[in-house]
């Protein structure tokens, strides 16, 4: 496995490949990582699709504490990445943490299939919630790595593997998108049917399975060097600006390349070009008096003017992450609410069969398959001539497709819980909460379509616009903060879901009670198509504003790219 720096082979003089590294990465090692990545989703969402019917059934739960337990269950797997990923990037490298993170993953669901099985009754929720913080966390050490590292695998400075790994985004989110369809069709029909021991047996399988093929592809993998604690480099940043607000006079600024997300396996090196914004931390570079008399350079008042403008590129994305929390805060219905809707409606199929409450989640994922396939084989060469634009439209202009098909999304769950509550109020059945309404699960197929659709836009376009945009020394963390949308908008939901139980209540009774006859979900999801309309204003005034990174190559041929 070949290691390398920042993007820079130890076996290359100036960062200049070598014919052993031509020989690794590109699809070739890639296809490893997807199918590592795809048996994990496979394992995570046998478990997070049907995991409200469990803590309702098994355990006792109400809805609400149930879709709140889901939520930070949710919420804490996509929030770890972020530490996960200062581990990669400071200590292990992305190999070693993904190797850590699958044997973490597998204690997690060992102890969730012991707990329902041999561990007795009286011990069996703590035993349960244990090993599923315990798969949060292998989650949150995997989720960061293993897409940047597959990603790593396409060398930025060859056109051909750049434009390959243009399309690699793509296919990595359909491979995500298979792993968990077939979690919903295998893992979660086996659990209703069979038992919850025989379902959670598989994810332990697949995690031991996937964990091998990670194994197997290890001489074909360019594998990064940790290059330090980026919040380190960061907070460095800030802090030299800041013991330097009153400067007065300067002997100049320090632009020396550290090799820090500067170089590249090429014979070029590259530098960021100056950001207009955030100015003040323009500080951090300038020499005085200090600086000039020390013997070496002191990191935490003199900073380099690439460490600078790389938090700056950090900075430029904190409003666009922002901006995306409340199409996470939508789009987690699919794993609360819209299965316990699907499990109050008539599911048969013939005279015997009935299809799981959870179910209709394997449809997102048909939705995303085929939204990938047509978006990236028809509409981005037909969009790209009419824009000339590389990848069709602009990124941000794909997160925002996303963020108002969301708002869609909850205006048609709004519609459709009306309409089943008018059903069951019709047949006179608001009080028998498990009778099912006699109207066809497939209804909910819309809003599950939709949903699949949305996240075709916005979560791919997450995942290209934090590891394009981060510098190269930060895309595990980039990685980890765009996961991170997912996790806070899981805890904004629990905080909306608070709010309008206490609101509700106040007015008379609760929206949001076992008894969805007599809930009021519709209202509920009417409250987040509200909040979602709002927040798309915000994001479209966020996005006009927003400057792509833009890069200088120095060589033979001055070039300058914007990615």
């Amino acid at each position: 496995m070949e290691r390398s720096a920042g993007g820079v082979s130890r076996n290359g003089e100036h960062g200049k490949p070598n014919k052993k590294s031509k020989a690794k990465g590109g699809w070739n090692a890639a296809i490893f990582i997807i199918f590592v990545e795809t048996t994990l989703r496979f394992a995570f969402y046998g478990l997070a699709g049907n995991l409200i019917v469990y803590l309702t059934t098994e355990l006792g739960q109400g809805v609400a504490e149930a879709a709140k337990n889901v939520n930070t269950w949710v919420g804490i797997s996509f929030l770890f990445p972020i530490f996960g990923a200062l581990v990669a990037d400071s200590f292990m490298g992305r190999f070693k943490t993904i190797i850590l993170s699958c044997v973490i993953y597998l204690v997690g669901t060992i102890l969730l299939t012991l707990s329902v099985s041999i561990v007795p009754t009286h011990y069996r929720e703590p035993v349960f919630f244990t090993g599923l913080y315990i798969l949060a966390i292998g989650e949150g050490a995997h989720l960061p790595c293993v897409q940047t590292f597959a990603a790593d695998q396409f060398d930025e400075s060859s056109l051909e593997e750049k434009k390959a790994k243009s399309s690699f985004f793509n296919w990595w989110f359909l491979g995500i998108v298979f792993g968990a369809s077939a979690a919903i069709l295998i893992v979660i029909y086996v659990e209703d049917r069979v038992g919850w021991t025989a379902g959670f047996s598989i994810t332990s399988v697949a995690i031991a399975l996937s964990l091998g093929v990670f194994l197997v592809g290890i001489n074909r993998y360019r594998e990064q060097i940790p290059v330090g604690s980026p919040i380190t480099k960061m907070v460095q940043v800030f802090v030299a600006a800041a013991r330097k607000w009153r400067i007065k006079e300067s002997y100049g600024v320090y632009d020396k390349n550290e090799g820090f997300a500067t170089l590249l396996s090429t014979d070029q090196f590259r530098y960021f070009l100056l950001i207009k914004y955030y100015r003040y931390l323009n500080n951090a570079t300038l020499l005085d008096d200090v600086d000039i008399t020390s013997t070496c350079r002191r990191k935490w008042r003199l900073c380099s003017v690439n460490q600078v403008e790389e938090v700056k590129l950090v900075i430029r994305l904190i409003p666009i992450w922002l901006s995306c929390l409340m199409f996470s805060a939508a789009m987690v219905q699919i794993h609360t609410f819209f299965t316990k809707q699907a499990s109050t409606m008539t599911r048969s199929i013939g005279a015997h069969f009935i299809l799981p409450p959870a179910f209709l989640q394997s449809l997102v994922g048909l939705a995303i398959f085929i939204s990938v396939s047509v978006y990236d084989l028809v509409f981005v060469p037909f969009a790209r001539k009419i824009t000339g634009h590389p990848s069709g439209i602009t990124v941000l202009q794909r997160i925002g497709v996303g963020l108002f098909l969301s708002i869609l999304c909850m205006v048609i769950s709004a519609l459709i819980e009306s309409k089943r509550i008018s059903t069951a109020k019709y047949c006179n059945l608001m009080d028998t909460p498990k009778v099912a309404v006699p109207i066809r699960v497939w209804w909910l197929l819309p809003q599950h379509v939709i949903s699949g659709i949305a996240e075709m836009f916005t979560i791919v376009g997450l995942q290209e616009i934090f590891y394009d945009q981060m510098p190269e020394g930060m895309r595990s963390f980039g990685a980890a903060a765009y996961m991170s949308v997912i996790g806070v908008g899981s805890f904004i939901n629990n905080i909306i879901i608070s709010i309008v139980q206490t609101i509700s209540s106040k007015h008379g009774d609760k929206w949001l009670i076992d008894n969805l006859n007599r809930a009021h979900l519709d209202y509920f999801y009417w409250v987040m198509a509200g909040l979602g309309t709002l927040n798309l204003c915000i994001y479209i005034w966020i996005s006009r504003g927003f400057v792509y990174k833009k890069v200088h190559f120095n060589s033979t041929e001055d070039e300058e790219m914007e990615l």
